[in-house]
């Protein structure tokens, strides 16, 4: 008998694990086991995946449904790992908690270097795993670097085809393949569930607003995210929307729309806030409204919208994200970056009628194996002469927002070198010495 364990812990990764399953990505296993968490700093606030609109439609895929919190608790599940000579115990608890016996087990989890997923890795040593990512993260590094026995039992990389012809850079390291999820199971389950009952205003053709909780996942003050936010409603009116509906994420703790509200009255448009009694998964609202419009910054809704709905977009923000983020490796960065780089601002005259594709995929690729490699060089050093190759040919004004001097010259990429020097970065013995040389002035203080 085989059990298989799949993690979720938003409404887009449910959704995502019921359309792989539907696409008959997995082999059929003896019991299927959605195993949900809540994240964030204040987990206790945020409202659980099994509260959303059509949840219940989801949860036929599953034999059993489980929380994650609860069976940590009171640890925080961003945080909590077991320690290596403790991993044996916690298996034989989860074991016996969740009635799995001793039966084979496979893990489908989102990237397995942090959260909830890094923990059932550790607890269930041995068994394998597959990882999905649902937004563009994807296409980025994998955060840090993860055990090798825990990398080698990666089988598949699951995503959904948010970037056209681009290949994800996730888990690269130990040789994953990357295996798209249908777009068209996608769409499949989210009109599956906005066929349900879903509270929703009736608006026509409204623009529509995605908040997004950077500020609570630590990555800009909440003053500058409010300033993202009224944005997107100066966005919207300017292109000659009327009516906006704002749908903040229904994963964070509660934000007051007073301050949108003032700046809609202001501009002499209408906005309507999704404030439902059952959160609603932004797909779901999409199927469901048929905005005119999608404005956000860098959620995984705003890439699916323009990807899977077919709708024009706008992104709000990802210049003042690019700039603000740090460390520069932050994981944002992937999705901050394609952002930028793909999807129209508000100001462009193509956003109300259509996506702006890159350049060439060639050239995208490029871009994210720079930023990746200067963002995690110890996890994908192989990325290196990629990287070199893009920035000695691709770094100007409008391409600089990517990367920072300082990391460029910490990591002797073109740029910051003088191009008569150019040859000194291939040079490994003198790399050592500058690392030498800094390590030294860093133990004088």
């Amino acid at each position: 008998m085989t059990i298989r364990i799949f993690h979720a812990s938003s409404p887009g990764a449910a959704v995502l694990l019921a359309a792989a399953i539907d696409a008959g990505c997995f082999t059929e296993p003896d019991r299927r086991i959605l195993l949900l968490s809540r994240t964030g700093p204040a987990p206790e606030t945020v409202a659980d995946v099994s509260t959303s609109a059509g949840f219940e439609r989801l949860r036929t895929r599953f034999d059993a449904v489980l929380s994650w919190n609860d069976a940590i608790a009171p640890f925080h599940p961003d945080g909590w790992h077991p320690r290596a000579d403790d991993a044996p115990l916690w298996e034989r608890h989860f074991r016996r908690a969740w009635g799995l016996g001793e039966e084979e087990l496979e893990l489908v989890v989102d990237s397995p270097h942090a959260g909830p997923a890094r923990a059932l890795t550790q607890v269930f040593a041995g068994t394998p795993v597959d990882v999905y990512a649902e937004g563009p993260g994807a296409y980025g590094p994998t955060g840090e670097k993860i055990p090798p026995l825990t990398g080698a039992r990666v089988r598949r990389l699951l995503h959904p085809d948010l970037v056209a012809g681009v290949r994800p850079l996730l888990l690269g390291e130990y040789g994953v393949e990357p295996r798209t999820v249908p777009a068209e199971a996608i769409t499949k389950v989210v009109a599956e569930l906005a066929d349900g009952e879903v509270a929703l205003p009736g608006v026509e053709e409204p623009a529509l607003l995605l908040g997004q909780d950077l500020a609570g996942a630590g990555l800009i003050p909440a003053a500058d995210e409010a300033g993202i936010r009224l944005e997107m409603v100066r966005g919207a009116a300017a292109l000659g929307h009327t009516r906006l509906v704002y749908a903040p994420d229904p994963y964070a703790p509660w934000e007051n729309p007073a301050a949108l509200r003032a700046e809609a009255d202001r501009l002499g448009v209408e906005l309507t806030v999704l404030d439902g009694p059952l959160p609603v998964p932004a797909d779901v609202a999409m199927q469901r409204l048929r905005p005119a419009l999608v404005v956000g910054c860098t959620s995984a809704a705003l890439f699916g919208a323009a990807r899977f709905h077919g709708l024009p977009v706008a992104t709000v923000g990802t210049g003042l994200l690019l700039e603000r983020l740090a460390p520069y490796e932050n994981p944002e960065r992937t999705a901050a970056t394609i952002a930028d780089a793909v999807l129209p601002g508000p100001g462009d005259a193509e956003a109300p009628v259509a996506r702006q594709e890159p350049s060439s995929v060639g050239e995208l690729d490029g871009l994210l194996a720079a930023v990746a490699f200067a963002m995690r060089p110890k996890v994908r050093p192989d990325l290196r002469p990629a990287a070199e190759r893009y920035l000695a040919a691709h770094l100007d004004s409008r391409t600089w927002r990517y990367f920072k001097r300082r990391r460029l010259a910490s990591l002797a990429l073109p740029g910051v070198v003088p191009a008569r020097l150019a040859f000194l970065r291939s040079s490994p013995a003198l790399r050592r010495v500058v690392r030498r040389a800094r390590a030294l002035r860093g133990g004088r203080g």
